[in-house]
Order: structure tokens, then sequence, then C-alpha cells
């Protein structure tokens, strides 16, 4: 996406998962060396945005890479903001946080802005060595506590050790982004 972006001299919004966390769009952000990070645990300014990317454009570079979770909106009354609505079971729609980024990127600093929605696609990525070894030991350890007649219970990984934690607890509340962890990401952007 980085040489897509800077061969035509353009912002790209990547949209990755996240409906009510920022998590994977944080760390993709992080590692992928983006240029900004929107999350759902903290709405944006679209004007702080803006600067920002504007600002790259202002010292000669060429191009920004924004990441945005599906989730993540701006702060209320910012800038024109579809919600989505809900479905027929009540959970909320997503109405395409990147385009509706881009679009507002583009008019804002006058340089294209195209969205790109990876969604599940970012799943498909060839695993390191260290994913297989880590599958592998979850794999021995769900098959062991299921010999034992422990179920409910998921494989979860503590420091290096694999641990065995009840379904109800892993699911009890929804582990978002905390505040300092944001903070250090957009230290380092």
């Amino acid at each position: 996406l980085k040489t897509t972006a800077e061969s035509h001299q353009r912002v790209l919004v990547v949209e990755v998962m996240g409906r009510h966390t920022g998590w994977i769009a944080l760390h993709s952000g992080m590692a992928a060396g983006a240029h900004a990070i929107v999350v759902p645990e903290r709405p944006f300014d679209i004007e702080e945005l803006a600067r920002r990317v504007g600002e790259r454009f202002e010292a000669g570079k060429r191009f920004a890479i924004v990441v945005a979770a599906e989730g993540a909106k701006p702060k209320a009354g910012s800038m024109e903001f579809d919600e989505g609505g809900k479905d027929i079971y009540g959970h909320e729609r997503f109405a395409g946080i990147a385009r509706q980024l881009s679009v507002e990127l583009e008019q804002r600093l006058g340089k294209e802005a195209r969205p790109v929605i990876l969604g599940h696609v970012q799943r498909g990525g060839t695993p390191t060595a260290y994913d297989r070894v880590l599958a592998t030991r979850f794999g021995w350890h769900a098959v062991e506590a299921a010999h034992r007649g422990e179920f409910g219970n998921m494989t979860a990984l503590r420091g290096t050790d694999i641990v065995m934690v009840p379904l109800a607890e892993a699911v009890e509340t929804l582990k978002t982004v905390p505040s300092e962890r944001y903070d250090e990401a957009e230290t380092v952007l």
C-alpha cells in the first residue's frame, strides 16, 4: 500500500476490522508505519487528522497512510458522518469509515485520497514460525483439556505460558485499547 500511495501521490485510508475496539488498527498501524491511526475508543478530531496528514505533504512527502478501525467515529459534529443504522438484530451497521474519511480528507487537503477496505482479507497472511509454534501449543493444550473433561474453556497465552481460561471469563468484558497505549502510538507516528 505504501508503494501504491507514494507512486500515485495520494492518501490511502486503510479500513481494518475493529467494530468496538482498535487493537488491530493500533498494532497494524504502528507495525506498518502509518501516519495516523483512528480507533473506536477515541473519537478523532477531523481538523487535527487533516492537519497531521497535510503536514506530511507540506514537508515534501508525497503520500500518507491512515489506518482506521471500522468502528472509528469522528468527534460529534466535526464532520458529516453516516452512522449506518442497525441491522435486524439491533446491532450497529457501519457505513464505511474509510470511504467517508477519504472523501473528507480529499476535500480538506486537495490531495487524492482513496479508501482501502481490508476487512477479512487481512486474515489471510502467511503464518510465521512463532505463529505455527503457538498454534501447535494451543492445540496440544486444548486436546489435553478435552481429555480431562475441562469443557467451556479456551487456551490463552499469559507471558510465555499456555493457560486455560473459562469462556465466560474471556468474554465478560470488552478489552478496549487503553488511552496510554493509543498515546504511545500517537507519539511515534
